[in-house]
């Protein structure tokens, strides 16, 4: 069945109406859009992945050394519970803005000034309490803008090039990862420094996407009137009648839990395990290797799912070579352990990225709330960060340290493979 003849999302607009804006995609991106798109990926990452890797916890240890993990935990953790709702919230009101700009641009720039402003907030924040309130913000403004970017994929790519795209946009994830470890790099512990560096690279890349947006206005005609109950019933997707999108959001968050778990005490691991003299820089060398294997297997694998119409065995492959690099972690835990590791989960998440984003969004049910819908599997990339962090620390602190942690890892990774084999509509 075409999205186009299935039932209007409550709330939604009725996809029967063949509307510029809720059409399905069939003239391939330009290059300009590409590029546009991948810059807001690598702002929206280093705003994230720099406080998480490295400011965070370097601000933690100013206040409270001792307790820096308990911090770490908590500040990271609520911020992600604020994700959980922001990113499906903003997805669906994206569906629903009818602005000149579009549906999607006013939110990418609405959300990155919010962010940019709780960054900057951030840095002089002295307190526990005020690094929660802040991060909470940040997370806010970040994720109006990464959902409606990622609704833009769905929104404006065809299928056949989606795996390509979805390759670029995960190369343009590992750059701002990898822009935030710079980031804690050059500022040598100046925590305060690299939120302001984080801030303007994220108001920054904003704005190539906003110029090129190619962003069809909805109109309003187009509408169903908003009634608060349908809004918030639409959240919810039967998993009996929607089975292959609720297999494809488990198989996501297990595979994101894995990762994260992976990556959310790398600086502490460094610092405590290892004995890395310079922790900060150490981050910096895992992560460019990481980067660099991501950006690799993203840009090979991506395109080849696309040449050869499958995606599974991809996501399946890449899921696995994931769970292998937590347990690279746990048995060999020194310097030459920690940089093959980085290789390998970069080689496994790089080709995860881009062929599983190019599989969800070959599941979603309804082509009048992909934004919404984008933002609902986005939960799955999301709620692994409140996971993850309880997880970490009762493994380091109560249950035998890293080596149970990086081993929780590898298998929650591997279920995530195996479950892929459940979702039927996509080869």
């Amino acid at each position: 069945m075409s999205l186009s003849k299935k039932p209007p999302l409550p709330g939604g607009a009725s996809p029967e109406r063949a509307t510029t804006a809720l059409a399905e995609p069939v003239q391939k991106v330009t290059a300009r859009w590409v590029t546009g798109l991948v810059l807001v990926n690598v702002g929206i990452n280093a705003a994230f992945f720099g406080p998480i890797n490295v400011f965070i916890g370097q601000q933690a240890i100013s206040i409270d050394a001792p307790s820096k993990e308990a911090i770490l935990s908590l500040v990271t953790a609520c911020g992600a519970a604020v994700s959980l709702v922001a990113n499906p919230l903003f997805g669906a009101l994206s569906d629903r803005t009818t602005s000149r700009l579009g549906r999607r641009a006013p939110w990418v720039l609405a959300g990155a000034v919010l962010a940019t402003a709780a960054l900057l907030s951030m840095s002089f924040s002295g307190a526990v309490a005020l690094m929660v309130l802040f991060w909470c913000l940040v997370q806010l403004g970040a994720n109006a803008a990464y959902a409606a970017i990622t609704a833009a994929v769905p929104d404006r790519v065809p299928v056949a090039q989606r795996g390509g795209v979805g390759g670029l946009a995960a190369m343009g994830q590992t750059l701002g990862i990898l822009t935030g470890a710079v980031f804690g790099a050059v500022v040598t512990g100046n925590f305060m420094v690299g939120y302001w560096l984080c801030a303007a690279a994220l108001l920054l890349s904003v704005l190539p996407y906003l110029f090129h947006r190619n962003d069809p206005a909805l109109p309003k005609s187009d509408l169903e009137a908003f009634r608060i109950g349908r809004f918030l019933r639409g959240f919810w997707i039967s998993p009996l009648r929607y089975p292959d999108f609720a297999w494809a959001w488990l198989t996501r968050f297990l595979v994101n839990v894995g990762n994260q778990l992976t990556i959310v005490y790398l600086l502490f691991f460094l610092r405590d395990v290892i004995g890395y003299p310079d922790p900060a820089t150490g981050v910096l060398v895992l992560t460019g290797i990481y980067a660099v294997m991501v950006m690799v297997t993203a840009v090979l694998a991506g395109p080849w799912s696309d040449k050869v119409g499958r995606r599974k065995p991809f996501v399946i492959g890449s899921s696995a070579t994931i769970a292998m690099a937590g347990a690279i972690m746990a048995f060999f835990p020194v310097w030459p352990g920690a940089l093959a590791g980085a290789a390998v989960l970069g080689i496994g998440f790089g080709a995860y990225l881009a062929v599983d984003f190019a599989l969800l969004t070959q599941v979603l049910p309804f082509a009048a709330s992909r934004g919404k819908d984008m933002g609902v599997i986005n939960v799955a990339n999301s709620l692994p960060q409140v996971v993850a962090p309880a997880l970490a620390l009762v493994a380091v602190t109560y249950a035998g340290g890293y080596r149970t942690l990086f081993l929780t890892a590898a298998v929650i990774g591997l279920l995530g493979a195996v479950f892929v084999v459940k979702i039927k509509g996509v080869d």
